[in-house]
């Protein structure tokens, strides 16, 4: 099986078993809210994963704090710290025709619509309106920064990990 990381439990909060999270997952809304099941890492158990169902979650400044159900101090929780929280493929919703997860674009080479090779995607930013791809460039210093909007990007082709993108006038580093 498997399996995406959603998150890095970065250190307890308080001493009720509230976990600080930083969040790598493309649908937090969904993914951390009361009665969802995530895995922490524990080599020791069967599969190597323990099922955390979320009891509560609340964004924190850059983070989500989190409780889980029977975790109810910080002596419960302390072994988690820097620990991935992770679901299985299993858990992964499916999406509409233009939508991604991020694990299948990251990585994804880009190409302009001439069949230049620009880079590869080694970052997303989500600011706001739309997504904003950041690709490492195959030449230069400066990353190329892709906003994720039908003018710019043409084709995605997930199982070739291949990103077709019309360049917009300034888009491309000087």
């Amino acid at each position: 099986m498997e399996w995406f990381n959603v998150g890095t439990i970065v250190n307890t909060h308080g001493v009720r078993g509230e976990v600080r999270v930083k969040s790598v997952s493309d649908f937090e809304e969904d993914r951390f809210q009361p009665g969802q099941e995530v895995y922490v890492e524990k080599p020791e158990t069967e599969t190597g994963y323990e099922p955390l169902v979320i009891k509560s979650s609340r964004p924190h400044k850059q983070f989500i704090l989190l409780t889980f159900e029977g975790f109810h101090s910080i002596d419960d929780v302390d072994w988690m710290k820097n620990a991935a929280l992770s679901v299985p493929e299993t858990a992964l919703a499916p999406l509409e025709e233009t939508e991604y997860y991020f694990h299948e674009i990251i990585d994804a080479d880009v190409y302009t619509e001439e069949g230049s090779h620009l880079g590869y995607v080694k970052e997303i930013l989500t600011p706001g309106a739309n997504d904003v791809w950041v690709v490492e460039p195959a030449e230069g210093r400066q990353d190329i920064l892709i906003p994720y909007i039908e003018e710019v990007v043409q084709q995605v082709d997930v199982a070739e990990k291949r990103i077709t993108v019309r360049v917009m006038k300034g888009m491309l580093p000087e």
